[in-house]
């Protein structure tokens, strides 16, 4: 959506058709909030905005069909490596060279996936933040053999489509994961420790440190079984560090399938 609304042409890709269609639906629908807020006063301009970002945006089931005739590949599929590195080796094959390929992934290693192809000086990660027509950020990320052409033109293109890009190495969690998830996880800690109680934790992180959300309600948000994969990778990664340590209390609950907000309770309960 982002793209095609800064001009460029896109070719959305999905396993299916369907899929795709409520994808396309969903930016529609996303496009007209847009519009609404852009040109409160103007609707003809916001229709011809519309109009014209869904003009840029054509759908396909085959990436390998398509890739040809790209200059830049964002991969933003299931956060599993082997998945991701088939997709990519594949694609590899049939894109241009001068392609670049990126990882919107927030807590896999980039260098792993580059490794998968053979364009390595061509790879880099662009992570956005959901939702991603609000939110402003894009970490850039350079693996070391990322080249500066290719790093520079993932710097523009972030800030083509409207983005405040920053960079980070190829470190697990770049910037705001590697800060952000220890910090949920010591916010579960002390909950389990018995030394507060989570709604407390919650709106004394909300008033004290002037967070949107809470630690519980974040993680209930992002999803206890996406937060745990994280944790549990880094953890595989770096045993020692307690910082990566895992949680019973978040194990106990993500065994029972209480995922948070899409399965109706996770620390807290939704209608």
């Amino acid at each position: 959506q982002v793209a095609a609304a800064s001009g460029h042409t896109v070719i959305l890709v999905d396993q299916s058709d369907e899929i795709l269609k409520k994808s396309t639906k969903g930016i529609e629908e996303s496009l007209k909030r847009v519009t609404k807020k852009k040109f409160a006063d103007k609707p003809e301009a916001g229709a011809e905005f519309i109009k014209n970002t869904l003009k840029n945006l054509t759908t396909s089931t085959d990436a390998a069909s398509v890739v040809h005739s790209t200059d830049l590949v964002i991969e933003a599929i299931v956060e599993n490596l082997e998945v991701k590195n088939e997709l990519f080796k594949r694609l590899d094959k049939f894109a241009p060279e001068h392609t670049i390929f990126a990882s919107n992934t927030s807590s896999l290693q980039i260098t792993k996936m580059a490794n998968a192809t053979t364009r390595q000086d061509r790879f880099g990660g662009l992570h956005f933040f959901n939702p991603v027509p609000m939110m402003k950020l894009v970490e850039v990320i350079k693996t070391p053999m990322t080249s500066q052409r290719t790093f520079e033109s993932l710097v523009d293109f972030s800030k083509a489509v409207g983005k405040s890009p920053v960079s980070c190495k190829d470190t697990p969690g770049f910037i705001v994961n590697r800060l952000l998830v220890p910090y949920m996880m010591e916010a579960v800690r002390l909950f389990e420790r018995g030394d507060a109680s989570k709604e407390d934790i919650d709106v004394a992180m909300k008033l004290g440190a002037g967070y949107p959300m809470g630690p519980f309600e974040l993680l209930d948000y992002v999803g206890l079984d996406t937060s745990k994969y994280i944790i549990d990778g880094w953890h595989s990664l770096e045993p020692s560090n307690p910082l990566f340590a895992p949680s019973p209390l978040l194990n106990k609950l993500v065994e029972e399938k209480k995922l948070g907000k899409k399965t109706g309770e996770g620390f807290y309960k939704y209608k």
